[in-house]
């Protein structure tokens, strides 16, 4: 009786999980936006708010930036030096790698090879890489059928992943799932489709397939996350709990 009455009292008061940060490194379509720009929202922002008071969600996702200019403007290097184990970073990109006219462009070799580094130094310090796929744009063709416009560095990306036996959240295509099901029309309110005059910060209107709408943040943070729970990540218990 003793020692059962001696368990029970260490479960009482058994110490919280260590604190963990988690990071996120990106692109516009993740990143935190300037009240000048709202309502345009990144999914990394409603993502904070999912978890409880051990996990902090640092955002460093910068709009326009690609795996290459990310580690070039120094914005990689700050964040491996503050690693400590245990916690996570989620990484992606793909939307300005891909587009050979930028000058954020990457080749398949470059952005494959920043990936590997993401990975193998965030594992160096003992902390947990995560790869996402990009996050689909909205675009549909004359029939209203979805057009794929990540199939070639999405798959990149799926490529790491299996190699180096990393988790992967297929963003692009859990988000090209959703923008299915929503339809063309419906899919707007993920976007930021602004009329003349609706917004101060847009007089003269918006339409943008490619950066969201609160609504639409949202709606691709809850697919960030429910591929934590699928996937049984140790994220996944850090989840904040309903109050009875």
């Amino acid at each position: 009786m003793f020692t059962l009455l001696s368990l029970l009292v260490l479960t009482a008061f058994s110490a919280p999980p260590a604190p963990i940060t988690v990071y996120l490194i990106g692109d516009s379509t993740m990143s935190i936006k300037q009240t000048k720009f709202y309502p345009e929202t990144g999914w990394g922002m409603p993502f904070t708010y999912f978890f409880d008071e051990t996990v902090t969600v640092d955002n460093r996702a910068m709009n326009g930036r690609s795996t290459r200019t990310f580690i070039e403007e120094n914005r990689w290097q700050p964040v491996f030096d503050r690693l400590q184990a245990g916690d996570y970073v989620l990484i992606q990109f793909g939307h300005n790698d891909e587009i050979q006219t930028k000058k954020s462009a990457t080749t398949e070799a470059e952005f494959t090879a920043n990936l590997i580094r993401f990975v193998t130094e965030t594992r160096a310090k003992k902390a947990l890489p995560v790869l996402l796929t990009p996050v689909a744009r909205r675009n549909f063709d004359a029939s209203g059928q979805l057009i794929d416009t990540h199939a070639q560095y999405s798959q990149l990306v799926r490529n790491v992943a299996k190699d180096y036996k990393t988790p992967l959240i297929d963003l692009d295509q859990e988000s090209q799932k959703l923008l299915r099901d929503m339809g063309e029309e419906t899919s707007r309110l993920l976007f930021l489709h602004l009329e003349p005059g609706e917004h101060p910060n847009y007089p003269e209107g918006k339409i943008d397939n490619t950066h969201f709408s609160e609504l639409g943040a949202r709606k691709m943070a809850q697919l960030v996350l429910a591929t934590i729970q699928r996937l049984e990540l140790d994220l996944a218990t850090r989840i904040v709990k309903p109050n009875k």
